[in-house]
């Protein structure tokens, strides 16, 4: 199984618009992220995590023709506002897989009304095929995979395990009954936003106490805040096995 960070920003994206902040003045490439989102792919199959603003830039600088479908953590902007980029690849594919809690296909439907129309559809607009994610696995591409509960605030958000790769995103509690679906894990992604404390988000202490209670192999940070730190800088004050994802970054489990 190979793994991409597409992107692993926060919502705003670094660099922040108009913020002179030193991390946003960075010229490391490792410094600029998109909002988050990863391609995964084993066998012939191609799926993706979210789908945010930066979608279409995502998928050309990955040099990604075909997509299986696609999996939404939540509703928030910064993972489903791309929806109407997957165009290209409805005209060669057809309709396009997706799979959501209710509740965020709901929010999809409303946003996207177009998308989803039946009657009367505008001849260049995408379809899609609706799938409903429950807290039980289901079958991607020959794969079961287990979603992951957890809490971003106030709002319930899925994270997804596959074999022994797992990725969470806007992650601030999840339950115990949830952190038992991930152990044993080769590899981890869990998002770290920054030093301080958030409301909706893990802080980097927060992610290093996950990490060390499930004790995967190798874990990756993601959905970064410029206020975390300079990429080169944090990365020398983490633990042997754990990384700052990056922007195309390409890892295999």
């Amino acid at each position: 199984m190979k793994v991409t960070f597409l992107g692993t920003g926060t919502s705003q994206g670094i660099p922040v618009i108009g913020s002179t902040h030193p991390v946003c003045l960075s010229t490391n490439p490792k410094d600029k992220r998109l909002r988050v989102s990863v391609l995964i792919e084993w066998h012939d199959y191609t799926y993706v995590i979210d789908c945010g603003p930066d979608f279409r830039q995502q998928m050309l600088r990955a040099n990604c023709n075909r997509i299986d479908g696609i999996l939404f953590t939540h509703e928030h902007a910064d993972h489903t506002a791309g929806l109407d980029d997957i165009r290209p690849y409805f005209f060669r594919q057809g309709d396009i897989p997706i799979y959501a809690h209710k509740r965020v296909l709901g929010e999809l439907e409303r946003r996207f009304d177009y998308i989803f129309e039946t009657e009367n559809k505008y001849p260049g607009a995408p379809s899609v095929q609706k799938n409903i994610i429950t807290n039980e696995p289901f079958d991607v591409g020959g794969i079961s995979v287990i979603p992951i509960s957890g809490m971003h605030y106030n709002l319930q958000v899925f994270g997804f395990r596959f074999h022994n790769f797992a990725y969470l995103t806007d992650m601030k509690t999840i339950a115990e009954e949830e952190m038992e679906k991930l152990k044993n894990l080769d590899v981890l992604v869990i998002n770290a936003l920054r030093e301080s404390e958030h409301p909706s988000h893990l802080n980097l202490e927060q992610a290093l106490d996950i990490i060390n209670i499930l004790k995967p192999k190798r874990a990756y940070l993601t959905h970064i805040s410029h206020l975390l730190g300079f990429h080169d800088d944090v990365q020398q004050k983490l633990p042997e096995n754990v990384f700052l994802a990056y922007d195309t970054l390409n890892i295999t489990i």
